[in-house]
């Protein structure tokens, strides 16, 4: 247990009552040389909303005085919520926001409790941290003054800028502005501009404003590039000695083909009881040193960003791209997962080793279904030195994947988008983008190796960083129950669900009308994943143990772990290291968490752009589509290439229709006419607004 949790439970204590910073010092016998270390948590606690400072200056529990902390999501509206962890929402009406704006971290009084019709209402006593110092907007120029229009349309309030500080800035630019004053709800913030991104037409400005919006590291500092220059780039001999020497294997990469961060390599060997599945991850700690700058540079980070036109990488290039990378026919050291799986796809037997090897070949996704699927001879000709090989891996990968969904691992196929551009960066096309055979051999091969890893590490009881499901709460799998019992299905089982219960209905409603309706719900119904560094099982693959590891080139909890991996398998970890251990693995959790999604709102900002950007020629041009979701204002539709428009209630004029919020369903009054999501329509496109990349569909 970490001070932090120590003081906590100080204070949860129901015998603690309000006290002065003394007062606990006297009580809990803090030492002289600690005291400074132990007011520093206190005002740590404070300003994370856990305790509230009286005006006669004690501390108590904020719950217990009637106060919760969390993060304030606003709405375009003007009204917003509090997001609690582990409480519902409260709801904050627009007249008791108080200043504070979407994201911000706010300690709020509960003005009124939760009842069976309405959720708990609060108001904004204090903004705890400011998430929005920084905003990226369009410029505005007036005569003697000007205005930034936020991109982010949760921030209500134009951000006024005098004359003076925005010399230089035309109307119209994109821009990047510092709030010097957040003034009040009847006062706008003021700020100053601090960037000019350029005119909001240019080319590329669009991505450079998300990527300031959600302020995403895309530049590495000189003195970092300089300590990461210093790395070889070539693996030495004396670097090579004391490791696996698995050179002399069939170990191949599949990726995209435009892809340049190789994580993985594999290799698979037929064995005496079944088969041997060899993964290999890319030793990235053996070039990051704990606590370099490189090191702390990719902890903030925490993942790499991957928008349509670009990727934002969590290491500099010299080592993503170079030395880390498992690149094809060159010696590479790795963190390799030995893995003896009999014939019905148990693991037997598994160790983890400091490895070197020696890809064979770098093949895609493409070329790899190509000749497992469509017996392509060109290509079975050039590789034909490991098509054993491939043919052994597809072997395993199915009797893996066939194992994991009959025990009860949900398997959603939402397909996911690619986007090409032509050779001045414009969007030439849009496309699904195809998941593959080879896709499922790499997902089948990467779940067992993490899966092995967690369990391993759970057992050896060391600090570690999981990736977790958690179960949907009973509120929400009663809502989707009675969601689906509309259209005849139910979920099996009783008292606490099973994922094997959502896949079943999957299954049965594969190739159905309701497929993409009931598909859509039942995602809704989950929890997010994220992690922890307790285990508490993965519920959407039906995991009890589950990490990332296979990554650590563009994701910090993989890395975070493969150091802990390294030091406990070479020199054990003392039971003092265990106590930093603990508080690493905290931290990388909750940044890691926050920052992957982070990522993936920017990833789907700059996809919405670049849609809105290819749909603005198609305008009066008609479409086959299917309805993707149904709202109070009208209904999305989803075209084959993905791009989604919506339909907007207004444009309904052939009666008057009624939401039906349980069935996501919109209903005409008099003629009964229903519109839910997966019925198939004809639209045409009537309008697009690039600059909020929204993209208006009427029914042909």
């Amino acid at each position: 247990m970490t001070q932090k949790e120590k003081l906590m439970s100080f204070f949860k204590d129901d015998l603690y009552i309000p006290m002065t910073t003394d007062d606990i010092i006297l009580v809990l016998d803090v030492p002289n040389d600690d005291k400074e270390e132990f007011l520093s948590i206190i005002n740590e606690l404070v300003c994370e909303g856990y305790i509230i400072k009286t005006k006669k200056n004690r501390f108590a529990l904020a719950e217990n005085m009637g106060f919760v902390s969390g993060k304030f999501q606003s709405t375009e509206r003007g009204f917003g919520f509090l997001i609690c962890d582990d409480k519902d929402d409260i709801f904050i009406p627009e007249n008791r926001v108080n200043g504070a704006l979407n994201g911000d971290t706010v300690l709020v009084r509960i003005t009124s409790k939760k009842t069976a019709t309405r959720r708990s209402e609060g108001e904004v006593v204090s903004v705890l941290k400011r998430e929005n110092k920084y905003i990226v907007g369009t410029f505005s120029q007036s005569r003697n003054f000007g205005f930034v229009i936020p991109d982010d349309k949760k921030l209500k309030k134009d951000i006024f800028i005098s004359k003076y500080k925005s010399t230089g800035t035309k109307d119209g630019d994109k821009v990047v502005c510092e709030i010097i004053d957040f003034a009040s709800d009847r006062k706008n913030p003021e700020g100053i501009i601090i960037e000019n991104l350029g005119a909001s037409y240019e080319n590329g400005v669009d991505v450079k404003a998300v990527i300031r919006r959600f302020n995403i590291r895309d530049k590495f500092d000189k003195k970092l590039l300089c300590e990461a220059d210093k790395i070889p780039d070539f693996v030495s001999e004396k670097e090579i000695k004391g490791r696996c020497d698995f050179r002399g294997d069939i170990v191949i990469t599949i990726d995209g083909a435009d892809a340049k961060d190789l994580d993985d390599a594999v290799c698979v060997k037929k064995s005496e009881n079944g088969y041997q599945l060899c993964v290999h991850i890319a030793d990235v700690t053996h070039y990051v040193l704990e606590n370099s700058i490189i090191d702390k540079e990719a902890f903030e980070r925490a993942t790499s960003v991957y928008f349509a036109d670009r990727v934002i990488p969590m290491l500099p290039k010299k080592l993503s791209n170079g030395i880390c990378s498992l690149n094809p026919k060159v010696d590479r050291l790795t963190l390799s997962v030995i893995m003896d799986i009999d014939s019905n796809g148990d693991l037997i037997n598994s160790k983890i080793v400091e490895g070197v090897i020696k890809t064979k070949e770098r093949m895609t996704y493409d070329d790899v279904a190509k000749i497992l699927v469509d017996d392509d001879l060109n290509l079975k000709e050039k590789y034909g030195h490991i098509l054993e090989s491939l043919y052994l891996m597809n072997e395993l990968a199915l009797l893996l994947k066939g194992k994991r969904l009959k025990k009860g691992g949900i398997d959603f196929d939402f397909p996911e988008t690619k986007i090409i551009f032509d050779e001045n960066g414009k969007v030439a096309d849009i496309k699904r983008r195809e998941n593959t055979i080879a896709n499922s051999i790499i997902e089948e091969f990467m779940l067992m190796c993490n899966k092995t890893i967690a369990e391993t590490f759970f057992w050896a009881s060391v600090p570690f960083v999981y990736r977790v499901h958690e179960k949907p709460s009973q509120e929400k799998i009663t809502s989707f129950n009675e969601f689906i019992k509309n259209m005849g299905y139910t979920l099996k089982g009783s008292g606490e669900i099973h994922p094997k219960a959502f896949a079943t209905l999957l299954d049965k409603i594969k190739n159905t009308p309701y497929e993409r309706i009931i598909s859509t719900a039942m995602l809704r119904s989950l929890m997010k994943a994220k992690y922890k560094a307790e285990n508490e099982g993965h519920f959407g693959l039906a995991f009890e143990y589950y990490c990332h590891f296979t990554s650590p080139i563009r994701r910090y909890p993989d890395l975070a772990i493969h150091r802990i991996i390294k030091e406990f398998i070479k020199t054990g970890i003392t039971e003092e290291r265990n106590s930093k251990l603990l508080a690493f693995t905290q931290s990388v959790a909750l940044n890691s968490s926050e920052k992957e999604v982070n990522a993936e709102n920017a990833e789907r900002e700059v996809e919405d752009i670049k849609k809105a950007e290819f749909m603005h020629n198609k305008i009066g041009e008609e479409f086959s589509g299917i309805i993707s979701s149904v709202t109070s204002f009208g209904f999305f539709v989803e075209l084959e290439n993905s791009v989604e428009g919506l339909v907007r209630i207004a444009e309904l004029d052939d009666d008057y229709y009624i939401y039906d919020e349980k069935n996501f369903a919109l209903i005409g009054e008099r003629k009964h006419k229903v519109y839910k999501i997966g019925d198939a329509v004809r639209i045409i496109v009537a309008g697009v607004d690039v600059a909020s990349h929204q993209i208006d569909f009427v029914l042909k």
